[in-house]
């Protein structure tokens, strides 16, 4: 029914709004009504890194072209011992999940496919969500500038806004519009949808075994899929999510989320980097022996938010660096206008920066640096989207600290000085992260920011303390996450 949930009512009014709100959005960029005909071929770095097929459409023949424009074979899409791997590309965050998704799935020997709504160019699947994407971005960037707009509108936007079982019943009106890239699915084939628009787009064309992935560790209706399997990467999300906690508005919730719909995987980690936590920390360890500059990786979100924050750690940092008493590598995805902002700020304080702009010498850089010394300030910053977002990847197995806002990457098995959250629903990332020893509480302030700064450069127990968390977490399965999710979607 319409206005009803998990079996749980919700106001007229607030059903009326979804509808309201699929409407506006079908009457903005139309609706893809024929079902899109998906074929898959083995194109780019994901396929070569991870034999993750791309699925595609069919008479879109550019998109079947390899990076030299040569055209690829094109196979059907087969499901057995395979699943398809669901995201919108809309920010970093949903697309690192399916990479991670996508590694684990090549580990354990199944054939991973992925589908991006946003690659579906020239249909109203990727002009909504590239319009939507657009939105947020912009919101994000004004909540760091301005202090009164993320106090009092954005903050409210990303938690309180999307907590409610209004926000899923509104994601299930808006996913009518991308039920065109399910229609022509084989119905039995598991999905792992790393968006709930993926997620109940699929339900609604009947697909039969649809896992969603909740990435945050706040318990948010936003979420929600109604007929999937959800998976949640901490206890305290567990019981917020079985229990739909605080997601009433209006109506009180008389049932709860049905336990055989929720599953606590732990972290979503990818493959490459749960192989070498033991040799990772021990590295970080050595280098804090023998004295060498601390690393830092400081990591670009999808929306390009943070580059004065990184300009202002730059600046900090300027006398450490000359001293090589700490490195920067600063990942700045896909973003080169964000860059030209950071570049400036950079120039003005006078540090020093080389620039790793070709993906094959950036993947060489990465390898070098697991024996090599680091030094100096160093700037990535790749035009194709998955070397944006794994060049994060890469450089997180050669840093002692990354330097990231409490996003996605608060679960991974990296050290981490969390900066200021961009939406309130980034807290509980941070939170986590302090909780379990593999992260700081949330730096919002640039004064403690500077003192944390001062004390990981020169002092070594707060790296040891982290190191040996990770450790700890690793030996109880912490970070297998990703495994999990696999085996539920196969089951």
């Amino acid at each position: 029914m319409a206005n009803q949930i998990f079996g749980n009512i919700v106001s007229p009014f607030a059903a009326w709004r979804a509808g309201l709100a699929y409407q506006l959005c079908k009457r903005i960029f139309g609706e893809q009504k024929e079902g899109l005909d998906l074929v898959a071929v083995a194109k780019g770095e994901v396929y070569k890194d991870f034999r993750a097929m791309t699925l595609v459409r069919r008479d879109d023949l550019e998109a079947q072209k390899d990076d030299n424009g040569k055209p690829l074979k094109i196979y059907e899409i087969d499901s057995n011992n395979s699943l398809v791997i669901g995201t919108i590309r809309m920010g970093f965050g949903h697309w690192r999940i399916a990479i991670a998704l996508a590694s684990v799935a090549n580990s354990m020997n199944v054939r991973p496919y992925i589908l991006d709504f946003l690659s579906f160019s020239n249909t109203p699947i990727a002009k909504s969500i590239k319009f939507l994407e657009g939105l947020y971005n912009t919101f994000s960037r004004l909540s760091q500038k301005s202090k009164w707009f993320n106090n009092h509108i954005w903050e409210d936007i990303t938690s309180k806004a999307n907590a409610t079982l209004d926000s899923a019943i509104q994601n299930r009106e808006i996913s009518k519009l991308f039920t065109a890239a399910f229609q022509r699915l084989p119905k039995n084939i598991p999905l792992v949808a790393a968006h709930p628009w993926v997620g109940w787009s699929a339900l609604h064309c009947g697909m039969t075994k649809v896992i969603s992935m909740v990435p945050d560790n706040l318990p948010l209706a936003f979420w929600l899929v109604e007929g999937s399997v959800h998976t949640v990467q901490s206890p305290s999300a567990y019981m917020g999510y079985r229990a739909l906690l605080k997601m009433e508005r209006g109506h009180h919730i008389q049932k709860c989320l049905p336990a055989n719909q929720v599953i606590q995987t732990g972290h979503y980690v990818d493959y490459e980097l749960l192989k070498s936590i033991k040799t990772d920390c021990k590295a970080r360890l050595d280098r804090a022996k023998k004295g060498e500059g601390r690393r830092f990786l400081l990591t670009m979100g999808g929306a390009g938010a943070q580059a004065h924050k990184f300009g202002q750690i730059a600046d900090f940092c300027k006398p450490y660096i000359q001293e090589n008493r700490c490195a920067l590598l600063i990942n700045m995805g896909d973003h080169e206008g964000r860059w030209l902002v950071l570049k400036e700020l950079l120039e003005k304080s006078g540090v020093q920066y080389t620039m790793h702009t070709d993906w094959k010498k950036t993947k060489a850089f990465a390898k070098n640096a697991e024996k090599e010394s680091v030094s100096g300030v160093h700037i990535f910053l790749h035009k194709d989207f998955y070397a944006a977002v794994y060049c994060t990847n890469l450089l997180m197995r050669v840093c002692d600290f990354m330097v990231t806002k409490p996003s996605e990457l608060s679960f991974y098995p990296i050290p981490k000085l969390f900066i200021q959250r961009v939406g309130r629903h980034e807290a509980w990332g941070a939170i986590r992260g302090s909780e379990i020893g593999d992260g700081t509480k949330e730096a919002d302030d640039q004064f403690i920011l500077n003192r944390l700064l001062k004390m990981i450069i020169e002092e070594d127990d707060l790296l040891k303390m982290q190191v040996q968390s990770i450790l700890d977490n690793d030996k109880i399965g912490m970070y297998d996450g990703g495994y999990n999710v696999v085996q539920a979607a196969l089951k």
